[in-house]
């Protein structure tokens, strides 16, 4: 008999001479059993039942549709072939049922096929529904299947109290609408094919085993039946039988373990959940090491336990080391104390999301939420906890050297890749990890961690490294003050690592300024004077060839905005950034007066000097005038994939170009005006950045807009309105092209000859009187 690796379809399991493995006489659920539970009511089951529907209608309507896999099926086979399943029951009816459908609906329903040797013995009346449902033959052309099987003579009334037989009547008529438009005849060959059947399963028939119950249901002393837990025990210690370890874990579950966890007891007294979510951590954990898995995330804990120790897995010895150490390490030690003194006030913070239960007690927050998921798939306990929990682990195994900076390396890592740390590589991830903690190697770049903060992470060593030894202790701790910064999460990519002095004056800089939000408005101007700080996070990546920039913001809540800014890049592409900022925080240092009046200062002497040499371009505007960093988001869409005169500003939240935005010097100009009344309302546009934005005039519907050469002008249609718009427009003394347009061009002068380039005015001044003379004047 093939204990395992018997794959096999519904159909083929009962027929001599096709079945992989032991040929089934006849299937019955025990009576030790629940109810057939996948037809039941609710809209979670509702959701399961349609997407498994879904997945089955794919492989049997679908031509050469790769077959799909229903895992295991485990269950006691007797002496004459009866089949009892443990695992697998809700699957077997589902496919009893599908079988039941399509031989009906194509010719091919013959009550002495195997595949109808299949009873329920949970109560008669759903063993009796069984036997006559597959003498029955519905009309093509019946709708609702389980109101035309409940019209037959056969059914008794009484049946209606069944659960079973409920929930499979809901079952038929989700079968139905499914597969009602499916060719019958062609999905029954392909359900039924021998050779590459659309839908099979592994079975796994358990025999020498007595009696059912004695796996099923060991009694306790009041004679209930198992918990969840104690049935998954019994099971794991039935697979691991081939260990010399087994009677040592039955001993040490019950004894030792058990200890461990108590602290974790819920209501009931028990510890089954925190068992079975730290064992599930564990044999996900073995599944990412082995290449002959994967993770088995979708399938009950005990398929996936049985993949990971069945002794035919030749890996199987070491994965079970694994389980008794990651037990044993906890025993008799003070876990809460071990991870206070690891990551708790005097440790390594941790940035997990806030709400997360027992932050820096990793093994009680994956023993109370491992496996649990929120929102879009998204994890209660995260990846990055799980490699930070599964370092602690090999830390206290292991017995490593230099703990304190492997594990702050790795945290440094977890956050610097967000993007990258998805369960697809979590293989590598782990690899990489364990070799971190136990060897101090970094990874190398690829399908690990983002290649960037490993970058970021040899850069460091490298500074340290040259340093004499009485340097080293200081520059140290000075990192480490950065690295714990919450919007930098361990990336120091964005400052200069030239000497301990010169990064210890940038660090405390910074520090003052990141913690005080209410400077944070002047910040975002005065970093701005000392270059393009911004990162050009479009398609291009590149100042001068992208569309999208992000820059620092000056709300508190969208504090995000300054990690965009700040990390994500090696020293490389984060080199306009890094100068800008480093070259402020030189500037802050070096001043003697209080922080906000610092910041006001070196913006005020910079526009002094822009406006000494009459050069007024974007970065001006910016610094000048407050509403054009209205949008706190701090991200702008800009046209021509040029920081100019054509901008959209997102408010917070926002991300995508076609998002509602602020035309920022439409903005400036209506504040500098002094907010007059008049004026449509320029809270916001939509549309994309080229989308023309005007600031009409509510009486007129005149309109001006930004553009490099000025002011597009939409002036009125009737003559004497066009008069006094005229001597409004000349009495600012800019000349005007295109008169003969009712959108004419207000030019505003220029440096250069270039129409694109700084101004030799202040647009938003001129802006101002120019709205303020066309509300003068009536308009």
């Amino acid at each position: 008999m093939n204990r395992i690796e018997s794959f096999t379809s519904f159909t083929q399991m009962f027929e001599r001479g096709q079945a992989q493995g032991d040929v089934i006489t006849r299937v019955e659920i025990p009576l030790i059993q629940r109810d057939y539970a996948q037809g039941r009511g609710g809209e979670r089951v509702e959701e399961i039942r349609q997407n498994f529907l879904h997945v089955l209608h794919g492989a049997v309507a679908t031509p050469d549709a790769e077959p799909v896999g229903l895992d295991f099926v485990y269950g006691e086979l007797d002496s004459e072939g009866i089949l009892y399943p443990l695992d697998g029951q809700q699957r077997l009816t589902t496919l009893f049922l599908l079988h039941w459908y399509l031989a009906s609906r194509s010719g091919n329903l013959n009550i002495d096929a195997g595949w109808t040797h299949f009873s329920y013995e949970t109560r008669p009346s759903a063993r009796r529904f069984c036997q006559r449902l597959i003498r029955a033959t519905p009309p093509l052309t019946v709708d609702h299947l389980a109101a035309w099987v409940q019209e037959q003579p056969w059914y008794l009334f009484v049946w209606r109290h069944d659960p079973t037989i409920s929930s499979m009547l809901v079952m038929i008529d989700a079968i139905h609408k499914q597969f009602s438009g499916v060719d019958a005849a062609a999905a029954w060959c392909r359900l039924t094919d021998t050779a590459r059947p659309a839908i099979g399963f592994h079975l796994l028939p358990l025999p020498d085993m007595g009696s059912a119950e004695d796996l099923y249901v060991k009694m306790n002393s009041r004679g209930k039946p198992l918990t969840e837990f104690e049935n998954f025990k019994a099971r794991l210690e039935k697979t691991i039988e081939w260990s010399p370890r087994a009677t040592e874990f039955a001993d040490k579950i019950d004894k030792e373990w058990l200890d461990v966890l108590w602290m974790l007891r819920g209501d009931d007294n028990t510890v089954d959940d925190a068992f079975l979510r730290y064992f599930e951590f564990l044999i996900e954990v073995c599944e990412w090491r082995d290449d002959a898995l994967c993770s088995g995330i979708g399938s009950s804990i005990i398929t996936r336990a049985t993949r990971v120790l069945d002794g035919e897995n030749p890996r199987a010895p070491e994965h079970l080391d694994f389980l008794f150490t990651a037990l044993d390490i906890w025993v008799n030690r003070d876990v809460a104390g071990t991870f206070e003194e690891f990551f708790g006030q005097s440790g390594l913070p941790l940035f997990f999301r806030a709400g997360t239960r027992s932050k820096s007690n990793l093994f009680e927050s994956c023993c109370r939420s491992y496996g649990e998921v929120i929102g879009s798939n998204r994890r209660t306990f995260t990846l990055g906890q799980t490699l930070l929990l599964l370092a602690v682990i090999t830390h206290l195994s292991e017995e490593t050297v230099d703990f304190e900076a492997r594990v702050r390396t790795l945290r440094n890592l977890i956050e610097g890749s967000q993007s990258e740390i998805r369960a697809d590589r979590m293989p590598r991830l782990v690899a990489d990890a364990v070799a971190l903690i136990t060897k101090g190697t970094l990874p190398e770049p690829g399908s690990t961690f983002a290649a960037a903060q490993i970058s970021d992470e040899e850069d460091k060593r490298i500074f340290l490294s040259a340093l004499k030894d009485e340097e080293r202790d200081d520059a140290v701790a000075i990192l480490h003050r950065l690295e714990d910064n919450t919007l930098l999460k361990g990336t120091t990519s964005a400052f200069y690592l030239d000497s301990p002095n010169g990064l210890a004056m940038r660090v405390e800089a910074f520090s003052a300024i990141m913690t005080t939000p209410e400077l944070w408005p002047n910040f975002t101007a005065t970093l701005l004077t000392f270059g393009d700080y911004q990162w050009p996070s479009g398609r291009a990546g590149k100042l001068d060839d992208s569309d999208r920039f992000q820059f620092g913001t000056g709300d508190k809540q969208a504090e995000d905005a300054w990690r965009q800014v700040l990390v994500g890049r090696d020293r490389t592409d984060i080199a306009n950034t890094a100068d800008a900022l480093c070259a402020c925080l030189d500037a802050v240092a070096a001043s003697s007066e209080p922080l906000e009046k610092t910041l006001s200062d070196l913006s005020t002497a910079w526009l002094s000097k822009q406006e000494t040499n009459n050069t007024f371009d974007w970065r001006y505007y910016f610094v000048k005038y407050p509403a054009m960093r209205l949008g706190t988001s701090g991200l702008y869409y800009a046209e021509k994939r040029q920081m100019g005169f054509g901008l959209t500003n997102l408010p917070r939240g926002k991300s995508q170009r076609n998002a509602y935005h602020f035309d920022p010097y439409l903005s400036s100009i209506h504040y500098a005006a002094g907010e007059p009344e008049g004026v449509e309302s320029l809270a916001l546009f939509s549309g994309y950045e080229s989308n023309p934005r005007w600031l009409r005039l509510t009486r007129s519907q005149v309109g001006l807009r930004s553009i490099p050469e000025g002011f597009q002008i939409d002036r009125p249609a009737e003559e004497e309105c066009d008069k006094r718009f005229t001597a409004s427009v000349a009495s600012l003394g800019i000349s005007i092209t295109d008169v003969d347009d009712p959108q004419y061009i207000f030019r505003i002068p220029k440096t250069t000859d270039d129409a694109s380039g700084p101004d030799a005015i202040d647009r938003i001044v001129v802006g101002a009187k120019l709205l303020n003379n066309l509300l003068a004047a009536g308009f």
